[in-house]
């Protein structure tokens, strides 16, 4: 299994920031940056803003570190984090494996 972290960020430079340090700290595989469009209510205000979504894929072992580096980075308030698992094909998911062993 796979695991997945969402993230949306409030900029591509922030998002790229996030991933960065996932990657750097060799917690994360990969990473994708989607541009997207966020209709939510914040503090009773409705907002309609351009996000840019952190989609990283991960171990479940590596997925606790994932998230408090996207903690340490995010500048939102109160940053959206999810995470599920997914199956993968075997050839990928030993791929996701091995980009995240250190050394």
């Amino acid at each position: 299994m796979v695991t997945i972290i969402y993230s949306p960020f409030p900029s591509f430079k922030s998002a790229k920031v996030a991933a960065r340090r996932l990657l750097t700290a060799r917690v994360i595989a990969c990473a994708n940056i989607v541009k997207s469009r966020s209709i939510y209510k914040w503090k009773g205000t409705l907002q309609d803003t351009v996000e840019f979504i952190l989609i990283a894929k991960t171990t479940s072992k590596k997925k606790n570190e994932s998230i408090s580096i996207i903690k340490k980075s995010h500048p939102y308030e109160l940053p959206a984090i999810l995470t599920w698992s997914s199956k993968a094909t075997p050839s990928f998911e030993k791929w996701v494996i091995d980009e995240t062993k250190k050394g």
